[in-house]
């Protein structure tokens, strides 16, 4: 049968044939053509350095409504900030609106009262991003990089809206600006930022960057939008606020950070990789479908022991991933209720409260009363591990 190669072309005999002959031909480097750019900024490596910027990981929630306070986790990675209580609530997919092509997930807020901020006020989300993961940005440097943000948006507000880079010592600002057109409808948006040359950004395990999106910020918080300001600025001046609206919506989704002066294409990582990513700054016992505190045993960490003479036990939790750094950790009884778990021997059971001891970003080791000395049983109980920044 003929064969083809870089052009020239042999005859090989029917199989069986002793005699078979074949015309060879040799491949230089100059016979291989490459084409694309595979060479190109960002092709290998980790582009986007927003971790679940898809908004596909829930862990604490799975996907149930929260009401929270500042500081409470919305989806995975996202931090919400709320100077009042009750005046955003948070969902993954909020109110079931067909994601941007491409996507299957988005983080909903909606706004729930007409609040008029304060000076001091301010409402939003952010993400901090690890040092380790912008280290190249050589930000506080002559060669800071330049970079871009992209996301997607859908409000049922229209405006200019905006958010912030901060460093770690929230010193240095970059309030950054963009409009939303038309309501209710999903607009792609990308943001070009020069990097920072001044002030001292982190490039370790602590927070190299703050990312935020804002909601409402009171008016010591605002400044020019889109240029490097010395001092804690959250938003531009003039930028629309959510919780001003009741019933206001805003949904994000596809958010990306990358260096380069131009948003490529979402870095789209598969569903274990994302969730791998994440279980760096959080994990738990339970289903990955199930919410923290949750009334299950589907998951629950169960050991036998036999109880010292002071009728303590203890074992060791061995994490999936190894964590930014030694984790908080929190105990949950099977119910959900929280501090303890429960001991289980021959004809009864009791609870009694676990104790979290010698920390490491690998494991964590666990100290428990079960009271009664040299006594078999069995404890368990449902845990979680942050190491959030």
């Amino acid at each position: 049968m003929p064969l083809t190669l870089n052009g020239t072309t042999g005859v090989a005999s029917p199989g069986g044939d002793t005699s078979t002959s074949l015309t060879t031909t040799t491949l230089t480097a100059a016979s291989v053509v490459s084409t694309g750019t595979v060479n190109a900024l960002n092709t290998f490596g980790f582009e986007n350095r927003i971790i679940n910027g898809g908004m596909v990981i829930d862990q604490r929630n799975a996907g149930a409504s929260v009401t929270p306070t500042s500081g409470t986790y919305s989806v995975d990675r996202f931090k919400v900030f709320c100077s009042q209580s009750s005046k955003l609530s948070f969902q993954q997919n909020a109110g079931s609106v067909t994601p941007p092509t491409g996507f299957t997930n988005y983080l909903g807020i909606t706004s729930l009262s007409a609040y008029s901020v304060t000076s001091t006020d301010e409402f939003g989300i952010y993400q901090a991003i690890e040092g380790y993961n912008m280290a190249d940005f050589a930000w506080g440097t002559a060669n800071a990089k330049t970079v871009t943000l992209s996301f997607w948006v859908r409000s049922s507000l229209t405006g200019t809206f905006g958010g912030a880079l901060r460093n770690s010592a929230t010193s240095r600002s970059y309030p950054y600006s963009y409009t939303i057109s038309v309501a209710n409808t999903w607009e792609q948006k990308s943001v070009t930022i020069a990097g920072d040359t001044s002030g001292t950004w982190l490039t370790t395990n602590g927070a190299g960057i703050y990312l935020s999106f804002n909601l409402g910020a009171g008016s010591t918080l605002v400044t020019t939008a889109n240029a490097w300001a010395t001092g804690n600025y959250l938003a531009p001046t003039g930028a629309t606020s959510v919780v001003g609206t009741n019933g206001a919506t805003f949904y994000i989704t596809g958010v990306q950070l990358e260096v380069g002066s131009q948003a490529t294409s979402f870095d789209f990582r598969d569903y274990g990789r994302e969730l791998i990513l994440c279980q760096r700054y959080y994990e738990k016992s339970y289903d990955i479908a199930t919410a923290a505190a949750s009334n299950t045993n589907v998951g629950r960490f169960q050991f036998n022991a036999n109880t010292d003479s002071g009728g303590n036990i203890s074992s060791t939790i061995k994490f999936a991933v190894s964590k930014r750094t030694a984790p908080t950790m929190n105990a949950y009884r099977l119910d959900g209720t929280a501090g303890s778990w429960v001991w289980f021997t021959s004809g009864s059971n009791g609870f009694a409260t676990v104790n979290f001891e010698a920390q490491s970003t690998g494991s964590s080791g666990l100290y428990y009363g079960a009271t009664t000395a040299w006594l078999p049983g069995a404890a368990a109980g449902h845990w979680t591990a942050s190491a959030e920044l």
